[in-house]
Formats: structure tokens, C-alpha cells, sequence
């Protein structure tokens, strides 16, 4: 259905590519990581887009006593029906593009290392 999870792992290929393109056109390792940030933000920002989407329209069966919230199709996470769903949205509107975001900084940080071991082994960029 709507689990970010490829989402989440391409964060990684997506750091990489974030720094080599940044490192494109700008040199300074404080200006190469905040153009990064910003490139990583709106990627997650898109995610939960994305996700509100997709999800947003099943928090109408929390409010529906008459609805069997265990034939929603989310995984009883919780043991219970309605904090399961609670959880499960939580978990795929907020916490999967943080995720998102912190495979992408990783990613990135770990191409930047590589990119300044480079810079510091030959002196060029």
C-alpha cells in the first residue's frame, strides 16, 4: 500500500548523488552540507506529501464507532485495534521521512568523506 520503504533506502544513493552534484558547483564543506540539507529536506518533505495522501483518508475510521478497525489492514502493531492504527499512521506520515532524511544525510556524509580523503590526498577538487 503506502510504506515508504524504498523511500527510505534510496536515501542512500540519494546522498550520494546530492554531494556529488552540490560538490559540482560549490567547494566549501560547510556550503556543500547546508545545500545538502536543504536538497534532503524537500526529498522528505515530498515523502510525507506523499504520505498524507495516502494515508490521511484512513484516519476517517478512527472517528467511526461503527467501523472494524481490525479489517483495516494495518498490522495490530499494538495489540489493539484503534492504537495499532494510531501507531501505524504515525509511524508512515512522520517517522518514515525522518527516516527518509537520516539515510540521506548519511549517504551524503559518507560520500563527503570520501570526496574531502580525495581533495586532501591530491589537493584538487
Amino acid at each position: 500500500m503506502g510504506v515508504p520503504f524504498f523511500c527510505i533506502l534510496m536515501g542512500i544513493p540519494l546522498g550520494w548523488f546530492l554531494v556529488l552534484y552540490v560538490t559540482a558547483s560549490v567547494s566549501g564543506t560547510r556550503e556543500v552540507m547546508l545545500k545538502v540539507i536543504t536538497y534532503a529536506a524537500i526529498a522528505a518533505t515530498i515523502t510525507m506529501v506523499a504520505m498524507l495522501i495516502l494515508w490521511l483518508p484512513l484516519s476517517k475510521m478512527l472517528f467511526d464507532p461503527g467501523n472494524d478497525l481490525s479489517t483495516a489492514g494495518v498490522p495490530l502493531i499494538l495489540y489493539e485495534p484503534r492504537a495499532s492504527l494510531i501507531g501505524w499512521l504515525g509511524l508512515m506520515i512522520m517517522v518514515s521521512p525522518v527516516l527518509q532524511l537520516l539515510t540521506t544525510l548519511f549517504g551524503a556524509w559518507l560520500t563527503l568523506l570520501g570526496w574531502l580523503n580525495r581533495v586532501k590526498k591530491t589537493g584538487t577538487v
